[in-house]
C-alpha cells in the first residue's frame, strides 16, 4: 500500500507524501539485506549532481560550506520547455534515491501520456548525498547532523528545482512533487493528533483479516519469546528455530519479528515487489499461510519462523539471518531526525494489538536521545512550524492542488488525511 501526496504547482511550493517509512520503536533497526540497484527499463535514468548550500537559513560563515546533492533525472518522455511540458520531481526521503526511484513506477507509467520530465532528488544526510565529504565525518556528532532537518531538505529542492528550470529554460514549466515515505510525512501522526496506537491496530488489523488465528499466535507469542530468552536453553532453541548466525541475535528476535509484520504490512502489495524486500504477492497473507500452515515444526518459533522466512529470505538465499547487519538502505539519519523533529508518539492497546502492550513514554524517549545522539527531542516543533493540529485551516489558507492517497490497509493512514479540505485540495482513500 502506498501512501500519495501529489503537490501540483505553476511556480514552486515545498511538499510532501508516503511509501514504507521506518516505524519509530524500529529506529535503526532493518537490517535486511535488499536486492541490488539495477537499472531496469522501466527506471532509466542519468546521475546528477548539484552543488547545494549547507544551511538555508543563517548567514554566518559555516553556512556558506557546500556538499554535492545526487539527483537523477530522465528526459526520454519530455515534451521540452518550449512547450511548457511538466516536470514530475520526486522529494526524496531516508534512503538512497535510487531504492525510491526503482520503486516508484507510478511515475515512469505517467510520464508519457504528460510528456514529462521524471527529476529525483535525494534528500541530504541520505545516500551519497552527505554533507562535510562522507557519512563518518557527517555523523559523527549531533553539530555535524544539526544541518538535516525537513526544512533544510524543503530548502534544498527548492534550491534545485529552481536552478534546474532556469538551466533549462523552462521557468514556465509546471511542476508536480511527488513523495513517498517520511518525504510524505502522515501529517498528523505528531504531538497525538491522532491516537497514538493507531499504526500498531492497522497493523494488526490487517493481519487479523488473513487469519484470526495468526492473529492470535502472534498476539501470544511476546510472553512466550520472553520465557524462552530468559534460559541458555530456550535460548539456544530461538537461536536454532530462528537460523540465528549469532548468539547475541536472540536479543533482537522481538524487534526482527516486529520489522517483519510492520514493513510486510506496509509494503502488502498484489503483485511481487523488490522496494524493502524480494517479496510475494499479498505477503500478509502469505506470511499468516505459513503461521497457519508451517512447513516445519508446529511449535510457535517454528511457526513464526515460517512467517519472517517470507518477509527476510522470500528468495532462499540466506542460511542464517543477522540481526546486526549495516545499513544496506541508506537510512542511517532517520534515527537523528527521529530524535529531533519527527517524533511521533506510538503505543499498543492489549484489546486492538497483537503487539505487547505499551504506552508512549517522552521521558525514556528523551533519555535514549540524549544518550545516542546528544540532543533532547523537540516533540511540538513539527506542528509549531506546519501547523498540523487544525490542519484543514491551514491547508485552506497556504495550501492549493494537493491530492492525500492513502491505503487504508497502510498503517501510516491512521496519521493520514483521509478527507477532502476542498475543491482543490483532496483526499483518494482505498480500502484494500
Amino acid at each position: 500500500i502506498f501512501c500519495t501526496l501529489i503537490v501540483l504547482l505553476s511556480a514552486l511550493v515545498p511538499a510532501a507524501h508516503s511509501h514504507g517509512f521506518i516505524h519509530p520503536s524500529l529506529i535503526m533497526r532493518r537490517k535486511s539485506h535488499p536486492p541490488p540497484f539495477s537499472a531496469s527499463p522501466s527506471a532509466q535514468y542519468d546521475v546528477k549532481y548539484f552543488t547545494q548550500n549547507l544551511d538555508h537559513f543563517s548567514f554566518t560563515p559555516e553556512s556558506y560550506v557546500k556538499f554535492q546533492q545526487k539527483y537523477l533525472i530522465n528526459s526520454i518522455h519530455w515534451g521540452g520547455a518550449s512547450s511548457n511540458s511538466p516536470i514530475f520531481v520526486y522529494a526524496g526521503n531516508e534512503g538512497y534515491i535510487e531504492w525510491f526511484t526503482q520503486n516508484t513506477g507510478f511515475m515512469f507509467d505517467i510520464a508519457p501520456k504528460f510528456k514529462a520530465l521524471l527529476v529525483f532528488i535525494e534528500h541530504r544526510y541520505y545516500g551519497e548525498s552527505m554533507p562535510f565529504g562522507s557519512k563518518d565525518v557527517a555523523y559523527r556528532n549531533a553539530s555535524t547532523m544539526g544541518y538535516l532537518s525537513s526544512s533544510q531538505a524543503l530548502a534544498d529542492f527548492a534550491t534545485l528545482i529552481i536552478d534546474l528550470k532556469k538551466n533549462l529554460t523552462a521557468e514556465n514549466s509546471p511542476v508536480v512533487v511527488f513523495g513517498g515515505s517520511y518525504g510524505g510525512t502522515p501529517i498528523l501522526a505528531f504531538d497525538f493528533i491522532t491516537p497514538p496506537d493507531g499504526f500498531d491496530n492497522v497493523v494488526s488489523n490487517d493481519f487479523r483479516s488473513e487469519s484470526e488465528n495468526c492473529f492470535k499466535v502472534i498476539k501470544d507469542s511476546w510472553k512466550i519469546l520472553d520465557e524462552m530468552s530468559s534460559s541458555p536453553s530456550g535460548r539456544k532453541t530461538l537461536k536454532d528455530s530462528f537460523r540465528l548466525c549469532k548468539d547475541g541475535d536472540v536479543d533482537g528476535v522481538g524487534g526482527w519479528l516486529s520489522g517483519a509484520y510492520y514493513e510486510a504490512a506496509e509494503t502488502d502489495y498484489p503483485t511481487p515487489a523488490n522496494f524493502i524486500q524480494n517479496l510475494p504477492a499479498y505477503p500478509v497473507k502469505q506470511m499468516c499461510k505459513a503461521i497457519d500452515n508451517p512447513s516445519g515444526g508446529t511449535d510457535m518459533p517454528s511457526r513464526l519462523y515460517g512467517a519472517a522466512n517470507i518477509f527476510y529470505n522470500y528468495t532462499g538465499n540466506m542460511s542464517c539471518f543477522d540481526l546486526g547487519a549495516s545499513d544496506p538502505h541508506g537510512e542511517g539519519g532517520w534515527g537523528f531526525q527521529y530524535c529531533t523533529e519527527m517524533q511521533m508518539p506510538m503505543s499498543d492497546d492489549p484489546k486492538e494489538s497483537m503487539f505487547p502492550e505499551s504506552t508512549f513514554n517522552y521521558t525514556e524517549e528523551m533519555q535514549g536521545c540524549t544518550s545516542r545522539y546528544g540532543v533532547e527531542p523537540r516533540p511540538h516543533w513539527i506542528t509549531t512550524e506546519f501547523g498540523g493540529h487544525n490542519i484543514k485551516r491551514v491547508l485552506k489558507r497556504f495550501g492549493s492542488n494537493i491530492i492525500f492517497f492513502n491505503g487504508l490497509r497502510d498503517p501510516w493512514s491512521s496519521g493520514g488525511v483521509l478527507e477532502d479540505i476542498n475543491e482543490s485540495i483532496v483526499a483518494i482513500v482505498a480500502k484494500k
